[in-house]
């Protein structure tokens, strides 16, 4: 997954839109944010939605192998 983050951080104005699809609570202010850091999506998503950083970790790796990166 290592590979496939490093793909979608390298195109994150593209991958946003994607993740704005997944969690639709999120505002495009707080996904620019994000920069194709995958933490900080997690700390995003967790305050956003109110679980765990595991959860929020186990949601963006579900994400990600459903994506065409």
């Amino acid at each position: 997954m290592a590979n496939k983050w490093a793909q979608i951080a390298s195109q994150w104005e593209r991958f946003a839109l994607e993740a704005k699809k997944e969690w639709d609570e999120l505002t495009d202010e707080e996904l620019m944010q994000v920069k194709g850091k995958r933490n900080t999506l997690a700390s995003i998503i967790q305050a956003q939605y109110f679980i765990s950083k595991k959860e929020a970790h186990d949601q963006i790796e579900m994400w990600v192998d459903t994506l065409k990166a």
